[in-house]
């Protein structure tokens, strides 16, 4: 089976040209939406794996996480009534939300695949090749 089938996620690495600082927030954002980009945002740029062409991923991400916190507020609204329509939509949002999350270090298996990015220092290891 070659390399590429078996579903070997390349190394998230430190963008060529990270955002220096994170932007405004788009303004038809609801307030969940909202909330997350204002949580994740100063993240990734701190991080520096975003750049200018990821912004419309991670605007998805939020939208898509605000959306599942929406329909959550709506049914705890409603008595805890669960609505057949609202929760398909609410688990394919949470589902495309995991899944744009991932590509962009937002959860732990992304942070490590970061964290390996950075060169190691061989001066310790015994095994090391000189």
């Amino acid at each position: 089976m070659s390399k590429h089938l078996r579903g070997v996620k390349p190394k998230v690495a430190a963008d060529q040209e990270p955002l220096a600082r994170v932007p405004k927030a788009p303004a038809y954002f609801s307030t969940y939406a909202l909330a997350e980009w204002k949580r994740v945002l100063p993240v990734l740029v701190a991080r520096r794996v975003i750049c200018a062409a990821d912004l419309a991923q991670v605007e998805t991400y939020c939208l898509m996480n605000g959306l599942v916190r929406q329909v959550e507020t709506e049914r705890q609204l409603s008595g805890g009534v669960i609505d057949p329509k609202l929760f398909s939509v609410q688990n394919r949002a949470a589902q495309t939300a995991r899944q744009i999350a991932a590509t962009l270090g937002l959860d732990p298996v992304s942070r490590a695949r970061l964290g390996s990015a950075a060169p190691e220092d061989d001066d310790d290891n015994p095994l090391a090749v000189a």
